[in-house]
């Protein structure tokens, strides 16, 4: 297994140059750059700039370099100093940037991912061994109907039975005299007070998909011969359930931490635009419309390492929950 981990960790580092340098020139493929969308930003706005301002704006900001030598300082300052650059809409660092609203996609992103796991394992589980009652029946109903729900909507339902049934101040996750507050106990408990609809709406989705998962790998395994020997040595059902099929149907749980990593930066997009959530989505979205190409790239490259991360930490964990997969 160490082996397996320190292979990995090594084809990690050619693995995010190469996507490094992709991401560097997927977002600079559409035509124009920075200074092309800020003066056609001006000019729906009746301001016009000429030519000279927007060469020395381009020398100013190094977009009349070449692109490869572009890339080559933008990732040479990441490797050496750690500096992703500077944003040129919001004449910020990068990194602050980033890591300003990171913190508060991970505390979104794994509430979100405790709800779904603590609904989605246990009604997975009764859905399948209560196969075809009425509960599994109305589960099901449930979890299609999670399904073809979009988020946004569900989002404009709960913001609007939120506001007019219990009078709670919707929008954002935090109330107006905390956003720019330090952070102290009251500042977190306003968090938890606005932290419940968006959890509940991102939550839906990947609760309905992740029961009938559940049930359907449920299914599978107890119709296995290790289930009725266990039950023929008088194992109680739910010691059987717990230690054998259920340990077995986590797999589908565990992979997902492959995809929920990046889903951090660049999952739910929408949702925190309706929302008008302080999240890493939003953010990410402004930088490639207004083609502010260190940021955008810096997400990307995010993305890519949470990507690899996430897949490295699925599969040890797979290792340690299923006996059956192990390395040779």
């Amino acid at each position: 297994m160490f082996r397996f981990i320190a292979k990995r960790l090594l084809w990690m580092v050619p693995s995010l140059v190469v996507v490094s340098f992709l991401a560097f020139v997927l977002i600079q493929l559409p035509p124009g750059d920075y200074v092309t969308t800020y003066i056609a930003t001006l000019a729906a706005s009746n301001e016009v700039v000429d030519q000279n301002t927007a060469a020395d704006l381009r020398s100013r900001f190094g977009l009349d370099q070449p692109m490869i030598v572009q890339y080559f300082k933008w990732i040479g300052n990441i490797l050496l100093r750690g500096d992703f650059g500077l944003s040129f809409e919001w004449q910020q660092p990068v990194g602050d940037l980033i890591w300003e609203r990171m913190a508060l996609t991970l505390v979104l992103t794994f509430s979100t991912l405790l709800a779904t796991w603590g609904i989605a394992l246990p009604i997975g589980v009764f859905s399948a061994v209560k196969k075809y009652s009425i509960g599994d029946y109305i589960v099901t109903f449930f979890s299609f109907l999670g399904l073809a729900v979009p988020s946004f909507l569900l989002a404009l339902v709960l913001m609007y039975v939120a506001a007019v049934e219990f009078g709670q101040e919707v929008g954002g996750l935090f109330s107006e005299q905390y956003v720019t507050a330090p952070w102290s106990v009251g500042k977190v408990i306003d968090l938890l007070h606005h932290l419940w609809i968006p959890v509940i709406i991102l939550a839906v989705s990947g609760t309905a998909s992740l029961i009938r998962v559940m049930r359907a790998n449920m299914l599978d395994e107890l119709n296995k011969p290790y289930v009725t020997t266990a039950r023929a040595k008088g194992l109680s059902e739910f010691h059987l359930l717990v230690k054998y099929p259920v340990r077995l149907a986590l797999n589908p749980f565990i992979s997902t931490i492959s995809w929920l990593l990046p889903n951090l930066v660049s999952g739910s997009i929408i949702v925190a635009i309706v929302l008008s959530l302080p999240t890493a989505g939003p953010l990410l979205l402004q930088s490639l419309m207004s083609q502010d190409m260190y940021l955008a790239g810096a997400f990307v490259l995010l993305i890519c390492a949470l990507t690899l991360v996430g897949s490295l930490i699925s599969d040890i964990l797979l290792a340690l929950v299923d006996p059956r997969i192990r390395l040779e």
